[in-house]
């Protein structure tokens, strides 16, 4: 298989290099992130860093196994440090090492060592991490593959067409390894099935300490269902009740909560756009790839215009975004991006061919009485990059090519 460069994370690990300072890159179960860590080794050994001087350890592979008490860890790494120069350290899934954050803040605290780690949940993004190692880290999100990387790695017989490529996007699913599975989609399903089982065995229920799995496997369908949604914990609630599983709302939020913290599912809060404040009450929730939607409700019809947004939301995420739902006095605006105090809208339809459908679009973006940019994100082809008194019309296909900021 092509490795594909993961730009924004390569990027990350570059510009920490060799400062004291830990980095840390989180993601669901994989994403890629091993594979950003092979290639960061690869680029060292290419600039004449000796191999002894790298020293990688990934805790899937059973090899290491013996490593997750902490202080085998501990000796194992500092054994084989190199004295007169700097030591590049890989702990790649160290969430599997009970007390890890005692041999990193030890490693931290060596001038000769250059530390790197990975997990695949949050619970390096709960604030667990952020009290253990408070101000010793820095910390990169990652996703499965974007729509570029993934045209980049796709390999096909012959040239296919921008929204070809999209199609076979969303159907094979955004994880790196499925690019080796093109044309055969019940392997896809499987594979998928097992990394989703495996997130909510290993990465949800542990964290919850409980064993109603099908509870939380019918929470998941609910939302697979529901995407682009304003969802309440109570409104599951009620949902699985009158479907004979008697809930309350309190469980629903406690598996909601472990559900982002495995990196399943992201949550979209509301944003007022007049008051410039967040509304607590209803959110809307994105998977982390549109696939596990075809995986868990069998849904032929395939609901292509709320899959579109999801996958808007998470490019988005991707560029570095805080991403809201916008909450108008009429109606609403889809996404709300924020990144250093700044705001962009952006609406999303799959085509506004039909002159009531663009009007319906244009709307909710002229009703800020702001100076932020406004964006119409379509599938359209024709008239796709037009202006509506200063709303930007964009292919969605070409603005997820392109990478650029908008703001």
């Amino acid at each position: 298989m092509k490795w594909i460069e993961r730009k924004r994370e390569m990027e990350f690990l570059l510009r920490h290099r060799d400062r004291q300072i830990i980095k840390v890159v989180t993601g669901v179960r994989r994403c890629g992130k091993s594979t950003v860590l092979a290639l960061f080794r690869k680029k060292l050994l290419e600039e004449g860093v000796p191999e002894k001087r790298i020293i990688a350890v990934n805790f899937e592979d059973l090899a290491f196994e013996e490593l997750e008490d902490y202080h085998a860890l501990y000796r194992y790494v500092t054994k084989r440090m190199q004295p007169g120069g700097m030591n590049y350290i890989f702990l790649d899934e160290i969430q599997h090492v009970p007390h890890f954050e005692k041999v990193v803040d030890s490693l931290f605290i060596k001038e000769n060592a250059d530390v790197y780690i990975t997990g695949s949940n949050a619970f390096f993004l709960s604030g667990e991490l952020a009290t253990l190692l408070s101000g010793r880290y820095v910390e990169i999100s990652m996703l499965p593959l974007s729509f570029k990387e993934f045209c980049e790695g796709l390999k096909t017989g012959e040239p296919l067409t921008l929204p070809a490529r999209y199609e076979l996007y969303t159907k094979n699913s955004a994880f790196p390894y499925t690019l080796t599975m093109t044309g055969h989609q019940e392997a896809i399903l499987d594979y998928l099935s097992g990394i989703y089982n495996t997130i909510l065995v290993k990465d949800t229920l542990s964290r919850l300490g409980r064993s109603e799995s099908s509870i939380l496997g019918n929470i998941m369908k609910y939302l697979s269902a529901n995407i682009g949604s304003l969802i309440s914990p109570k409104k599951i609630s009620d949902s699985l009740t009158s479907m004979g599983r008697k809930t309350d709302y309190k469980t629903i939020e406690r598996y909601l909560t472990a559900l982002k913290e495995s990196l399943l599912i992201y949550q979209a809060d509301r944003f007022d756009v007049r008051g410039k404040k967040l509304l607590r009450i209803n959110a809307k929730y994105y998977l982390v790839d549109p696939a596990f939607r075809q995986l868990l409700i069998h849904d032929q019809g395939r609901d292509t215009g709320h899959i579109l947004e999801n996958m808007v939301y998470l490019e988005l995420i991707r560029r570095g975004f805080h991403v809201y739902v916008g909450q108008l006095p009429k109606g609403e605006i889809d996404f709300v991006a924020e990144k250093h105090g700044s705001l962009a809208y952006y609406q999303v339809s799959e085509s506004t061919l039909s002159p009531e459908v663009l009007e319906r679009e244009l709307a909710p973006l002229r009703q800020p009485l702001d100076q932020y940019p406004r964006y119409l994100l379509t599938l359209d082809e024709i008239n796709a990059d037009a202006d509506y008194d200063g709303i930007r019309k964009m292919n969605v296909l070409r603005w997820m090519l392109e990478d650029k900021e908008e703001i």
